[in-house]
Order: structure tokens, then C-alpha cells, then sequence
């Protein structure tokens, strides 16, 4: 397994998805999203597995203040999150080309599994 976990170090989930691999001695990298946020590369991996929608944290104050919810074109969402970390739904956890947004151990489970 090649686990990436994309986050913000204060997110209660981010802590939990780290504490589910460090338990089971899985090595993984973690990637905080105020530090660096995902490459455009990393950013359609991510997309192709979940999705660009369930990606956004609609919650966010930026959500609102960036009228995303107005946007209808895909390729300017992309633009605005590589460019505002504070967008994304975290954690991120990619397997290689695999991913999950949201602390989701049951996917992680089937991903120990197939190794």
C-alpha cells in the first residue's frame, strides 16, 4: 500500500484517518493542505476516483465567499480549489490510483485486503 493522506493537522478526522494506519503499522505519508496543497496532477487522480463535486466542502467560509455553488464549469471549480486548500473535504487518502474523501475505514479495509 501506498497511502497519501492529504489534510489539515487540526482536522478531527485528518487525526483519525492518521491514527487508523499508524494502529496497523501501515506506513503512510501526510500532506497538509495549508503547507501544500495537491498538484494538478494529484488533483485528477482524486477526481477520477470520487469525483470533483465531493471534493468541495460546502461548508467552507470560501465556498460562499468564491460563489462556487454558481459555477456550472469543471474546469473553473479546479481552478479555484488548487488555489484555495481550505475547499477540500478532508482527509484525502489515495492508494495509488484509489482515493476516499472523509474518514472511511471500510474502503481502507477492502485496500489492506487486496494487498
Amino acid at each position: 500500500m501506498n497511502i497519501q493522506i492529504f489534510g489539515v493537522k487540526k482536522c478531527f478526522d485528518t487525526q483519525k484517518a492518521e491514527r487508523y494506519f499508524k494502529e496497523r503499522k501501515i506506513k503512510y505519508q501526510l500532506i497538509d493542505l495549508n503547507e501544500k496543497g495537491l498538484s494538478k496532477r494529484e488533483l485528477e487522480s482524486v477526481k477520477a476516483a470520487i469525483g470533483l463535486n465531493d471534493l468541495i466542502n460546502t461548508k467552507a467560509k470560501e465556498y460562499k465567499s468564491l460563489n462556487i455553488e454558481h459555477i456550472r464549469t469543471g474546469s473553473v471549480k479546479e481552478e479555484l480549489i488548487l488555489n484555495n486548500p481550505k475547499l477540500y473535504k478532508t482527509p484525502i487518502v489515495r492508494n495509488g490510483s484509489k482515493a476516499t474523501v472523509g474518514y472511511n475505514p471500510e474502503v481502507w479495509k477492502e485496500w489492506q485486503a487486496e494487498d
